[in-house]
This record gives structure tokens, C-alpha cells and sequence, in this order.
């Protein structure tokens, strides 16, 4: 704000000079120069009357001549001073208009407010740098799950995007440099209701200084960065930075995954989207030889990882001598039929389109399908904007790096445990994948998932801790299968299912009903999304949690806690 006044101030100076001198020079033209009063003797006007006269002369109003008519003197200086205070007020107004419109100014007034959004801000916010593709799926999704944010952008066009975005809260949104310690710290780095900063710009090297700048000033700040180069991802571990996502690397897991195990990816699957999946979504890829056009960088992270799952790959690359592809490859971009007979893509299973350009991808898959219409096709798709074109082309799989990104930013924030419970659940097997998916399928039937974490503590769960040190006394234990009672009606279940408990540094992996509750425990749950806050109002109100243990009704109010007492009497 200081700026915005010390701006208008010395762009107005000139002009404000100007319509001052104007109006004292005309104000005491009109106290020297003598009138005439209704009884005709000599008469001169006062500071104040000329005061007056001249506010209103000046505004163009017109009351008239006041207290007493003019001398033909005073309409000669009071046509002079006209015409002088409305020029004068023309060239202010114009300069003002001219400063409204200055690119400059109204940089300042933008950044003035956004200083004044953030500072308004009184509950955890996350800043965002970056608001393409990956950064507005996410912004959105925060957004409808009632969490905060603060965006960074260099590019104007995506900050206007923001505003007009329609999202359900104010998301402040400021156009500069994410690279610039001075742009975090102004977007909020330092506040106190700052949970973390998540660097998902398409630049790794302004994501690099991004999460070296938040770890140097708000070392206690979770910082999340997207890379899609090693060396970058190296670096940033070098600086703490939290969690480091490289979308390339975490679809070729994925994808070997499925391979692996397709109950398993789609456990993760349903963990990890920010989109409601349906129940019966299942990606079952086949093993044989894959055909990969493009190796790139995403090329690369595929075909380092299906090895490991006995897939033989054949590369298909243009540049080969530039991405350092394998010797046996295939020279071309695999949009002819002769690059991909070439590459035996009639003797193969499935084809992975994942060259730069998603046209291309769609026409390297068209094209073998044409080859050979029973392929298994995983595409690349480059932008959020070809949604229409990858839909219609019928793929068994899409890699969207602002998906999977976003994705596994939603997951972290929203749930911390659950990357602990994915990577757990990575070393078991087919069969307790389909357990686990069966067990999910018979408390939801058709309705898609959501995940949520309980916390044993005095401030997650107050009534459950007091209880927990009652029981205690008492000798007895308060176990899980209490938690997942219906508080309507205990002897019922809720609709969920408990995937972890973790308790200091043990883990359990979907544990039993008779499991005991300790304090500090966090506990990992998936069911319906009501769920959540059935059982979060059970362990925050003692009435109801006392009736999920005992059976017993306890009156709240005052009036029924005197008539319970009398009716014992």
C-alpha cells in the first residue's frame, strides 16, 4: 500500500502543484479586488467566501455570486479564474487517467492487493509456483477441498486464467519470477499459516532454486518439487527438499506395475487420483515385446524399468545419436508404417507412443493399430488442451504428467501416511492386493473410495485420548473395531475399511478389528467419504464415543443431566 501512495503521489505532483497555485492564486484574486454590498458601499470578500466561491467555480457547479453581485472587476478575474481552475482540473484529471492505465502503476496496485489477499489469509495455505496444466488441476482440486493457496507465475496470461477461474475460494495469484526469493517471500514463505511450497513450474532449474530458497528461509515448510532430470532431483535431495516427483519415472512404475500386479495399480490408482475412478476400472497389460517411439526422457524411464518385468523392448527414435538410444534401435519417429514394420510391430504386444508432441503420439498409434489392431497402446499426451483427441482415440493407457503429479502432490497433502501404506503395499503380492480391493468393494459396492487419517491426539481426537488414560486405569483397552462402530447405531459397521496403523516406528498393514489403540497412533482408513466425518465426530465428542463403547446414552444438556439425576433418586 505504501507504494501504491508514494507512486500516485510522484506521478500526480506536477499536476496536484498546478490545481493548488490555480486555486490560491484565484482565491486571492477575488479577497484583493473590492466589491460593492447591497447598501453600495465599498465591500471586500473574506478568505472563506473566496474559498467557497472559487470550490464551486472551479467544479463547474455554478451557486452563483455570493454574498453580494459583482463588480464588473470580479467577473473579469472570476471569468479568468474559470477558465484557469478547470483547466487545470482537465490536465490533473488527465494525468490522473494516464497513471490508471500505466502498466507500472497498475503492476504496483496488483501487487498491493495480493500482499493484502495473502496477509488475510488466517488458516494453512500451500504457495503454488507454477499454473500451467499441473499447477491449475491442483490449485483446483485444493480449492474444492477447502485448502489454500497462493499462486506464483511469470506468465500474466495464466495469472488472468486464475482470476477467472471460478474456483470456490480466493486463490491470490501473483505474476513474477518463482526463481526470486523476494516473490516468496512476498507471496507468504515467512507466514505463519504457511504449510508448505510446491515448485511444479516446467522449468527443473527454477523448481531447484524454489526449494533451495523455502528450505533456506522456512526450513520447517514441506516443499514438494517436480523434476524430469536425475542430476535435478539429486540436487534437490541434497537440499532436503521433501518429496520430489518426476512424472516420467512415476508412470513407468506405475506402468510396470500393472504388469506386475493389476489389482495393485489399481489400489494405487485409487489412492492417488484427484478424479473419482469406477469400481471396475482394471489395466491389465500383456507381456511379450513392446514397441517404444521416443526416447526421451520418458522414453528412457520405461524402458530402464520393463526389463525388470520381462518385457523385451524395441526403441524407435529419430535422433538417436542425440538421446543416446540403444544400438539396436530403430532410426525414425514411428508416424510410418515402414518405421514400425521395421520394428516388428506386427510380432508385438504393445506400443508406447512417447515422443514430445502428442499429434504424433495419436498418429504413431493410429498408424500401428492399423499394423495390427489387437496392440496394447500407452500415449503420451503433451497438453492439458488434447483431453478431446486422446478420449476419442480409445488408449489403454495415458501418460498425463500433470495428472500424475498433481495426483501424488493431492495424495501427500491430504494424507500424509498414505505414501507409507503405498510403499508398503509395493512389496506384497497379486493376491493381497485383491484382498484388500475386495474388502474396499464390499463395504462400497459401486462408490469409488476416499482415504482419510485419524490421529490419536489431545487435539485430532480429544474425547478418544481421555478415554484411552480412563481405560488405562481401568486395565482395559479400547480396540480399532470400537472406532469403525456406527455412532447411530453400534451395531453396525461403518462403511470403511483400516488399511494402516502406524504407531512411533511400527507399521501394520490392514489391521484386525482387535488391534488396541494406543495414544500417538495414526491410523489409515478408506471407505465412503461421509465416513470421515462420522468417525471424526465419535473420537471428538465424549457423549457419543461413551455410547459407541458402553450403549449407554448420556444426557448433554443441563436440564436432561437434572432430570437423569432425579429419575436415579
Amino acid at each position: 500500500m505504501h507504494n501504491v501512495v508514494h507512486l500516485l503521489f510522484r506521478r500526480l505532483r506536477m499536476p496536484l502543484i498546478v490545481v493548488i497555485c490555480t486555486y490560491a492564486v484565484s482565491i486571492v484574486g477575488l479577497t484583493l479586488i473590492p466589491g460593492i454590498d447591497d447598501q453600495g458601499n465599498p465591500w471586500r470578500m473574506s478568505m472563506f467566501h473566496a474559498f467557497y466561491f472559487v470550490s464551486f467555480m472551479g467544479s463547474t457547479i455554478g451557486f452563483g455570486e455570493i454574498p453580494y453581485p459583482f463588480t464588473d472587476a470580479q467577473r473579469l478575474w472570476t471569468t479568468a479564474a474559470m477558465y484557469a481552475t478547470v483547466t487545470a482540473w482537465l490536465y490533473a484529471i488527465g494525468s490522473l487517467l494516464a497513471l490508471v492505465q500505466d502498466p507500472a502503476f497498475r503492476r504496483v496496485v496488483k501487487a498491493a492487493a495480493f500482499a493484502r489477499a495473502v496477509h488475510r489469509i488466517n488458516q494453512r495455505y500451500y504457495i503454488v509456483c507454477g499454473y500451467g496444466d499441473t499447477g491449475s488441476l491442483l490449485v483446483g482440486v485444493l480449492a474444492a477441498n477447502g485448502i489454500r493457496s497462493v499462486v506464483v507465475d511469470i506468465d500474466q496470461s495464466r495469472i488472468d486464467a486464475l482470476e477467472i477461474a471460478g474456483l470456490p475460494l480466493e486463490i491470490p495469484g501473483l505474476c513474477a519470477d518463482a526463481a526470486d526469493p523476494a516473490s516468496l517471500i512476498e507471496s507468504g514463505l515467512r507466514g505463519k499459516h504457511c504449510a508448505g511450497v510446491i515448485a511444479l513450474t516446467n522449468d527443473d532449474q527454477v523448481n531447484l532454486t524454489v526449494a533451495v530458497t523455502s528450505k533456506l528461509i522456512a526450513a520447517h515448510v514441506t516443499v514438494i518439487c517436480r523434476a524430469e532430470f536425475e542430476d535435478t532431483e539429486a540436487n534437490m535431495a541434497s537440499f532436503g527438499t521433501d518429496h520430489i516427483i518426476n512424472p516420467f519415472v512415476t508412470f513407468a512404475d506405475s506402468l510396470a506395475m500393472a504388469v506386475h500386479s493389476p489389482s495393485m495399480y489399481l489400489l494405487n490408482d485409487w489412492m492417488t487420483s484427484t478424479r473419482k475412478l469406477p469400481m471396475e476400472e482394471l489395466v491389465s497389460p500383456p507381456r511379450g515385446t513392446w514397441v517404444v517411439c521416443g526416447y526421451g526422457r520418458f522414453g528412457k524411464a520405461v524402458c530402464n524399468r520393463l526389463p525388470s518385468e520381462g518385457i523385451n523392448t524395441v526403441v524407435i527414435e529419430a535422433n538417436t545419436e542425440g538421446t543416446h538410444a540403444p544400438p539396436s534401435a530403430v532410426r525414425g519417429r514411428g508416424t510410418e508404417a515402414v518405421t514400425l514394420k521395421e520394428g516388428r510391430i506386427e510380432e508385438a504386444v504393445a506400443v508406447i507412443a512417447g515422443t514430445d508432441n502428442g499429434t504424433n503420439n495419436l498418429s504413431i498409434v493410429i498408424t500401428a493399430r492399423d499394423m495390427n489392431p489387437e496392440l496394447f497402446a500407452v500415449a503420451r499426451q503433451t497438453e492439458r488442451r488434447e483431453d478431446p483427441m486422446f478420449a476419442a482415440a480409445r488408449l489403454d493407457m495415458v501418460m498425463q504428467p500433470w495428472v500424475i503429479v498433481a495426483s501424488r502432490v493431492w495424495s501427500l497433502i491430504r494424507n500424509p501416511i498414505l505414501a507409507e501404506f503405498l510403499r508398503l503395499a509395493r512389496d506384497q503380492d497379486n493376491a493381497w492386493a485383491n484382498v484388500v480391493i475386495s474388502r474396499i468393494t464390499a463395504v462400497l459396492e459401486e462408490e469409488p473410495p476416499d482415504t482419510w487419517m485419524l490421529s490419536i491426539t489431545p487435539n485430532d481426537t480429544p474425547a478418544l485420548y481421555a478415554a484411552l488414560d480412563a481405560a488405562m486405569d481401568r486395565g482395559e483397552q479400547i480396540s480399532l473395531s470400537d472406532l469403525l462402530r456406527d455412532p447411530r447405531n453400534r451395531d453396525a459397521t461403518l462403511a470403511c475399511v483400516p488399511l494402516l496403523l502406524m504407531r512411533s516406528h511400527e507399521q501394520a498393514l490392514m489391521p484386525e478389528g482387535s488391534a488396541a489403540i494406543h495414544k500417538g497412533d495414526r491410523l489409515l482408513f478408506a471407505g465412503a467419504a461421509h465416513v470421515a466425518d462420522t468417525m471424526r465426530w465419535t473420537t471428538q465428542n465424549a457423549n457419543t464415543l461413551e455410547y459407541v463403547l458402553t450403549g449407554s446414552e448420556r444426557p448433554s444438556g443441563f436440564v436432561w443431566r437434572l432430570f437423569a439425576r432425579e429419575q436415579g433418586e
